[in-house]
């Protein structure tokens, strides 16, 4: 496989990163709340995430997952639980922070703990979500040439993917920064954390659902 190979896979790449899903919502929800750049910085624990996921899959230990039912249901159990978990959390709060943390202002001790954190929370929603190992133990392997060294194939098709997931936390979070002027009051944040929190319950219920099929 060459670079040219990987630029001509990046599209798909861009399509599928581009998706809605809990972490592309945690990306829109981070922009409204924290701005681009910390939604973009967060992504990187989403990343980290998806590259342990393209390692197993690499080595075939993603097949592997996939055929094991008790495997994919805890981990489908796992991420649904933390889903709802962040539901609930956000549908109860009155808060909006980060309100203050925009535009310019320099970065303080404090918020640079909250951009760890949010990316801990894009970590734990990817890890925990099996719909990942399906994208990269079932799908991958389609763009996989027989004839070449898959390990290599990995490396290029992975780096090209997960460069897209930037792309795509950048295009959400820019749309939640144009969302955040109509949550400036106090009924706009409830409704705001109520939408949240009601997202995230959906995405946990719909993950329930999720088959290895």
């Amino acid at each position: 496989m060459t670079l040219m190979d990987a630029v001509l896979f990046a599209p798909v790449a861009l399509l599928i990163s581009l998706m809605p899903g809990p972490n592309n919502f945690c990306a829109l929800n981070n922009g409204i709340r924290r701005g681009v750049g910390s939604a973009v910085l967060a992504t990187s624990g989403r990343v980290v995430a998806f590259a342990i996921f393209l390692s197993i899959s690499a080595i075939g230990l993603g097949a592997m997952l996939l055929a094991s039912e008790t495997a994919f249901t805890a981990i489908k159990w796992i991420g649904a639980a933390y889903l709802l978990y962040l539901g609930i959390v956000a549908w109860r709060s009155r808060d909006f922070s980060g309100l203050d943390m925009l535009d310019g202002n320099a970065a303080q001790p404090s918020q640079q703990r909250s951009v760890w954190r949010l990316m801990l929370q894009e970590f734990l929603i990817g890890i925990s979500n099996p719909k990942a190992i399906l994208l990269f133990a079932a799908i991958f392997p389609q763009f996989i040439k027989p004839d070449q060294p898959a390990t290599e194939q990995f490396l290029y098709l992975g780096t090209t993917y997960l460069l897209a997931e930037y792309c795509a936390s950048v295009v959400y979070a820019l749309f939640g920064r144009q969302i955040r002027r109509f949550v400036r009051t106090s009924k706009g944040v409830i409704r705001l954390n109520k939408t949240t929190g009601a997202f995230y319950m959906g995405a946990g219920g719909l993950l329930l659902g999720t088959s290895r099929l």
